[in-house]
Formats: structure tokens, C-alpha cells, sequence
């Protein structure tokens, strides 16, 4: 009956509503750069230093031991090129990178530069999803950002990045190396979304879904 048809009707548009306020740009972001984001594992060796005198009765000189770091990255270039921090694949002897899809590959490191902390890894792929890359002079103070990352590394059984959700805090900043840092950071994007360890390398991405 018609009325049975108009109460049915409101039914399903309160639910229609909701869905639809469900998909927001933080969504369509996200879904538009994790195709892009990929695991980085980079193994190095790592001489073991004893610690006190019966460390040194037991570990042989000259003693080393392989040590896992863990990072992320964005894929910059259909043909496998991608951009991560130095400080994820500094030293390394071995990477492998791990794609949103959970393929592995070897990676080359191509180029790394410790002052900025940016780093070219090249694997042998091709036809790969590449996220889009903005401009930081378009960015507002207080507009929405994504961060990115793969903090849990491999304790998580897919390989489907780590969202989180922020504000940009501040652009320009200088930040000056202190203690063991290296580097010169400098007009920075600051954020108050949450980051992991692993995140390193990972992108920052706006509400249109740049990087």
C-alpha cells in the first residue's frame, strides 16, 4: 500500500544518509595512496660489543650479528622506484620490499642522502600503482593530513598500511640536530597524527590525496 511504501522509504533513507556521510576525503585518500605505500625490511650486520667482562670471556672478537630494521616507503615511479628516509635502509646490507598486494622484492638502493634523510630504492617491477605528489606551499595550517606506515612491520598478517588521521600543526619548521642526528631538517611539515618507529618513509598525504 502507499503508506506501507512511505514508511519503507523512510526506513532506508535515515541508513542511505549515513552511508553516504561514511565516505569522506580522508576515505577517498587513503584508498587512493595505499596501493602506493609498501613494507621496507633492510638487514645489516652489527659488530657485538661486550658489554662487561664475562660478555667479553664468551663473544668472540671481531664478533657480528644480523639485525632487521623496518620501514615504509611510496612508490614514485611506475618501473619500481622508491622514495623512503635514509635512516630505513642506511648501511643496509640486504632490503626487501613488501607491496600492498604482499609481494616481495629485492631492493636496490640507488642513492641516499644522510643530511636530508631521503633515500631511492629500485626494485625490478613494473606497471605499479604511484601516488600523486603535491606541493607543500598549497598547505594550510590546520588542514587535514593522513600519515601513512607500516609500524607493526611483520607482526601483522597482511600487508595493508597503518592509517592515521591529523592536522597539519605547522609549516616552516627548522628543526637542529642535537645529540647523534646527522642531519639538517629543515621547512618541515609538522603533524599531530600518530606515528610508529616504522612509519619512517611513509607518506603524508592531504585530503585531495597528494603526498
Amino acid at each position: 500500500t502507499t503508506s506501507q511504501a512511505g514508511a519503507a522509504q523512510a526506513d532506508t533513507t535515515p541508513r542511505a544518509n549515513v552511508e553516504s556521510s561514511r565516505r569522506t576525503a580522508i576515505v577517498t585518500a587513503v584508498e587512493a595512496v595505499s596501493p602506493a605505500v609498501v613494507s621496507i625490511n633492510a638487514t645489516s650486520r652489527q659488530r657485538i660489543t661486550p658489554r662487561t667482562p664475562w660478555d667479553a670471556f664468551f663473544v668472540p672478537q671481531g664478533a657480528e650479528r644480523i639485525v632487521q630494521g623496518y620501514g615504509t616507503g611510496i612508490i614514485a615511479r611506475p618501473d619500481g622506484v622508491i622514495i623512503t628516509n635514509q635512516h630505513v635502509v642506511g648501511g643496509a646490507g640486504g632490503v626487501v620490499v613488501t607491496l600492498a598486494d604482499g609481494r616481495d622484492f629485492p631492493g636496490t638502493v640507488l642513492g641516499e642522502d644522510p643530511v636530508t634523510d631521503i633515500a631511492v630504492v629500485k626494485i625490478d617491477a613494473t606497471d605499479l600503482p604511484v601516488a600523486r605528489v603535491g606541493r607543500s606551499t598549497d598547505l594550510m595550517t590546520g588542514e587535514w593530513v593522513v600519515a601513512l606506515g607500516n609500524p607493526f612491520a611483520y607482526m601483522l598478517g597482511n600487508s595493508e598500511p597503518t592509517v592515521t588521521v591529523g592536522v597539519v600543526s605547522a609549516i616552516g619548521r627548522n628543526i637542529l640536530p642535537s645529540g647523534d642526528q646527522a642531519g639538517l631538517f629543515l621547512d618541515m611539515i609538522q603533524t599531530h597524527a600518530a606515528t610508529n618507529p616504522a612509519n619512517s618513509g611513509g607518506p603524508l598525504v592531504n585530503a585531495p590525496g597528494e603526498v
